[in-house]
């Protein structure tokens, strides 16, 4: 599992537009449908069910909203720079300015938490999430999660 498995070039993007964590749902939800060809309704629903259970906010301006969809084939992602930190309710109530958000096929099991894994390893790195926020530019930062294969999941 890479990053490059997970993430479309077009499944990337420098938000300047999100101000609430509900806003950064549905910008996830535009960029998804766009990215993918999903439902952004059911996309932005299934995020917010899930982000009732428990904020996806992992800390140091991170978060890794998550959800599993109907009709997907296999685990994909979508990624956004804010350009303002917003409040996402995080475990060390930082402000979100990185997210990475997954959807998983309804009956995925490992390939799920391999995704996450990845996922969640590679953002805790502050060297990559530094470099991330240095280069608001969506091709720049494909390039930066795709090329970095020093992070594999188990």
């Amino acid at each position: 599992m890479d990053f490059a498995k997970l993430l479309k070039p077009e499944a990337v993007k420098v938000l300047t537009s999100a101000s609430s964590k509900k806003r950064l749902m549905h910008d996830i939800g535009d960029l998804v449908s766009n990215a993918y060809g999903l439902n952004a309704s059911e996309v932005v629903e299934a995020l917010i069910a899930r982000e009732s259970l428990g904020p996806t906010g992992v800390g140091h301006g991170v978060a890794l909203p998550h959800a599993r969809l109907d009709g997907l084939e296999e685990v994909i992602g979508a990624f956004v720079l804010l350009d303002k930190p917003i409040d996402f309710s995080s475990v060390d109530r930082q402000p979100v300015d990185v997210a990475f958000a997954l959807f998983a096929p309804e009956n995925a099991g490992v390939e799920h938490l391999k995704a996450l894994a990845l996922v969640a390893r590679t953002l805790r790195d502050t060297a990559i999430c530094t470099k991330l926020r240095a280069n608001p530019e969506a091709g720049t930062l494909y390039t930066i999660l795709t090329e970095d294969k020093s992070v594999q999941a188990a």
